[in-house]
């Protein structure tokens, strides 16, 4: 009987799946329904499926989604010109590995059955996938697009008020969104509309793109969001690298935090606790109104003077934008030159950077920082005025090949030892002890005499005479543990958010192996090397051939001992462990005219950077490619 009952079920089984096979014969699969599709035959033209092109598309197609579903993000490429294809693929941060992966195969499929074009993206509310004949890195030209929901067809009552809470609570998702890699650059939050109504907002950007990039795309987007939807119950702007949506209701799996939209008395209430709070021990004048108009340290500098000196803050004094703000170009009366921060008016992140700008570095006084010359606040502007840098900042040197050949070793050397200056008196000459935090190239400027100095203290922090670490539960910077940016962020600080004076160091030996090799550390392992920077500085130096890391324009045999010792220097500075990394007294020593004795280094942190064969070409098809998938991580 019992023997009976499992052959009869073994025919139950087999009968099941005979039905299965002829119902999906006859009724095929229907993939689910894209958000957006763009494939640019019309543009770019199309290929033959048959051809190589044509096979590397389907071979990026129906990898990208198993390799992408455990980290949201991933890139690749395969082959080589003219039949070279890469490929990218970005989940919610919000789903599951799974979701992530059938989601992704979704839009895989329908890619290939509907498109033949050579490049071609396509959205669904979950994921995106992105394939082109060109280097999608380099694609960084925003162009958003608004998918047509039905569910946004409904109105708001009051457009004016309603689009006012969609916007503040946009740019304080972006501000979050651009400045937390540890969160994949990907924000939920929500705030109280009415009693009865509640708006959630995400936002979000590929991994693939700085920081600064982040908030300007996800900006771009708030303008589109704005023309599509400002009236709207909901609303969603898709691009190539960030993406932004509303609605009135739920639709991401994760927590969000409340943010509150500030009436305008608790704006106003806000702004003098906080000018209150900066000027404090610093002592301050206010008018009735409560504006602030002079102090004892830090001048404070009127709202009509700034945007006189700045042509009311044109496009065309603009020097760059950062996460919190833009900086431009302004001329007083007297003829000196100022750079002029214009924080983010509604951002209360801004309002924290100023505060913490204040404090920090309102009585610091050295040649290799920036000088704070002066602030303003009035009504929702917040501004803080520096003296001008006219050679801008160092990524715009090391990184330029133009600019780059003005360079030689005497200069890179003399910027490399102004920086090293600039962070021994913020760790240990200042009255105070500083750390900064998110020291990069960017952050470092230069003066008309290619001075050194170091800049933007918003994210600094003050420690105590016996203070040796801290915790936060914010993390800031430039670090990514996936896809292209090794970055200037020590791995504890990245991973658990504990800071101390070695966080600084290592983001200082990032630099010196940047400025020796023009290398950035960023995407640096997209390059022929197939590592990080960082793991291919190590390997040189471990064979001797530490020479092969310098650039060719800064070779020069007359100064080989300095550039080696340049580079054991940063390779020390980045060590894994903090407490094998040195202080800045001993960097300024080892850079120092009369050199020391060096330690040998030990292995960097974030050395696990080197190209995973994923897939090998088959002996007897020449037209399938060798690809090679990326993946970065801490050891």
């Amino acid at each position: 009987m019992f023997i009976q009952n499992i052959i009869m079920t073994r025919h139950a089984l087999l009968a099941m799946c005979l039905l299965i096979v002829l119902l999906s014969m006859l009724f095929p699969i229907v993939l689910a329904d894209p958000l957006l599709k763009i494939c640019s035959t019309t543009e770019y033209g199309d290929y033959d499926q048959k051809s190589p092109f044509g096979k590397n598309v389907k071979i990026v197609l129906e990898t990208l989604p198993s390799i992408t579903s455990s980290t949201g993000y991933n890139s690749t490429a395969i082959g080589e010109f003219p039949d070279k294809v890469t490929g990218k693929a970005l989940c919610r941060g919000d789903i599951t590995s799974s979701a992530c992966q059938t989601c992704l195969r979704d839009a895989s499929q329908k890619l290939l059955k509907d498109c033949e074009s050579k490049e071609a993206i396509i959205w669904y509310e979950r994921c995106q996938i992105h394939y082109s004949f060109q280097n999608i890195t380099s694609l960084d030209v925003y162009a958003g697009k608004y998918p047509d929901m039905e569910s946004h067809n409904k109105s708001v009552s009051d457009p004016v008020h309603f689009y006012d809470n969609v916007r503040f609570l946009v740019d304080n998702l972006s501000n979050e969104a651009a400045l937390n890699r540890s969160k994949l650059m990907f924000e939920t939050g929500e705030i109280k509309f009415s009693r009865n109504e509640t708006i959630y907002g995400l936002v979000q950007c590929t991994r693939d793109i700085r920081e600064d990039e982040c908030q300007k795309c996800l900006s771009s987007a708030l303008i589109d969001l704005k023309g599509c939807c400002s009236s709207k119950q909901g609303g969603i702007i898709v691009s190539r690298n960030c993406n932004v949506r509303f609605e009135l209701y739920k639709y991401y799996n994760t927590s969000s935090h409340l943010i509150t939209f500030p009436t305008p008395k608790d704006m106003e209430r806000s702004h003098l606790t906080l000018l209150k709070e900066s000027a404090s021990p610093i002592g301050f004048t206010t008018t009735e109104e409560g504006q602030l108009v002079s102090s004892e340290d830090l001048p404070f500098m009127d709202l009509n003077t700034i945007r006189a000196a700045t042509d009311n803050f044109s496009d065309s004094n603009k020097l760059g934008q950062g996460g919190f703000g833009t900086v431009y170009k302004g001329v007083l009366p007297d003829g000196k030159e100022i750079a002029v921060k214009r924080l983010s008016r509604k951002s209360w992140q801004g309002l924290e950077e100023f505060k913490n700008e204040v404090k920090v570095i309102a009585k610091l006084q050295h040649r290799n920082l920036v000088r704070l010359l002066g602030c303003g606040m009035q009504g929702e502007e917040k501004l803080l005025i520096y003296e001008f840098m006219p050679n801008k900042s160092l990524d715009i040197f090391i990184f330029d090949a133009e600019r780059r050949a003005l360079l030689d070793w005497e200069t890179c050397y003399n910027i490399a030892g102004g920086i090293a200056r600039g962070l021994l008196y913020l760790h240990e000459d200042s009255r105070l002890r500083i750390i900064h935090r998110d020291l990069k190239p960017s952050n470092v400027l230069l003066d008309h005499e290619m001075v050194a100095k170091i800049s933007d203290f918003g994210m600094a922090r003050i420690f105590c005479e016996n203070q040796n670490k801290a915790n936060t539960r914010r993390v800031v910077g430039t670090f990514t543990s996936y896809a292209r940016n090794s970055g200037y962020m020590a791995p504890e600080y990245a991973m658990g958010g504990l800071f101390s004076v070695k966080s600084d160091v290592f983001s200082f030996g990032v630099i010196l192996l940047e400025i020796t090799s023009g290398k950035r550390s960023s995407g640096f392992y997209l390059s022929e090397h197939r590592q990080t920077l960082l793991a291919y500085a190590w390997r040189l130096w471990n064979e001797g051939r530490e020479m092969e890391l310098v650039d060719p324009s800064l070779m020069d045999r007359s100064q080989t001992e300095g550039i080696v010792r340049c580079i054991h220097v940063g390779l020390l500075c980045v060590q894994e462990d903090p407490a094998d990394r040195p202080t800045m007294s001993f960097v300024v020593l080892a850079l120092g005219s009369d050199p020391i004795a060096l330690p040998q280094p030990k292995q960097p942190a974030f050395t696990l950077g080197k190209m995973v064969p994923i897939y090998k070409s088959s002996p007897t098809d020449p037209s399938v490619n060798q690809m090679t998938v990326s993946g970065i991580a801490p050891r």
